[in-house]
């Protein structure tokens, strides 16, 4: 399996006062830091190695997870640094830590989908990127791609249109080469890196049907513990 780029260098506003004391990979969930939900998920599916995009109280990421080993994982670590690089940055600054092709998971996600399936549609697209989504009608944030009959048509988080009735489900598999035109510790967002590549036809879908769960949000952390009580 490819190995996995885990976003989770964000300041967390939202999420304040808890994230002012922890990053937010590490709130609580049902007894355990919601990274650990995380990591023993992409264990289950075959997934060794993952590098963690950390910023804000990275360290305490860091002191908690360590090498990984104990937890039958191969961790490494790519710090932000003084200047916020955004997703698109961090993920550009970390590629010397990555194979050829990886995956991108966005460190306040759960998503209960099958990795293997992804890379197998990854590979079949014959593409440099491919974002999972979900028909989503507005119903858990504005929808932002346009998807017919298996094919991404545009995605644009900026700008919707009245034909976008699904969202970025959280998902990613990149190769190193659509950063190319990017240079190291400039700052960008994958959002706009989307846009770009769709509108050239450069970018794949792959379309799930079990929803997301995250816990960027005091409704999103509540419905996270429902759903990973059940699992």
């Amino acid at each position: 399996m490819l190995p996995v780029v885990i976003l989770a260098g964000g300041l967390a506003t939202r999420m304040k006062p808890i994230t002012e004391k922890i990053p937010k990979s590490l709130i609580e969930v049902n007894g355990k830091p919601f990274i650990l939900h995380q990591l023993n998920y992409l264990k289950s599916h075959g997934i060794q190695n993952i590098v963690l995009c950390i910023g804000h109280l990275g360290h305490m990421i860091e002191s908690l997870i360590g090498d990984g080993k104990a937890l039958g994982l191969n961790i490494q670590y790519s710090l932000d640094g003084n200047k916020l690089l955004g997703t698109g940055g961090a993920i550009k600054k970390a590629l010397p830590l990555l194979s050829k092709d990886f995956f991108v998971l966005y460190g306040d996600s759960f998503l209960p989908i099958y990795y293997k399936d992804v890379e197998d549609a990854y590979v079949s697209s014959k593409k440099n990127a491919l974002i999972t989504v979900i028909k989503n009608n507005d119903q858990w944030d504005k929808s932002n791609v346009e998807f017919a009959s298996g094919t991404l048509i545009e995605y644009n988080k900026h700008h919707p249109n009245e034909r976008m009735h699904y969202i970025d489900y959280g998902l990613s598999i990149l190769n190193q080469s659509i950063f190319d035109a990017y240079h190291q510790n400039e700052s960008f967002d994958l959002s706009d890196l989307y846009h770009k590549l769709s509108l050239h036809n450069h970018l794949a879908g792959f379309e799930t049907f079990d929803r997301f769960y995250e816990i960027g949000s005091q409704n999103g952390l509540k419905e996270t513990e429902i759903y990973l009580s059940k699992v």
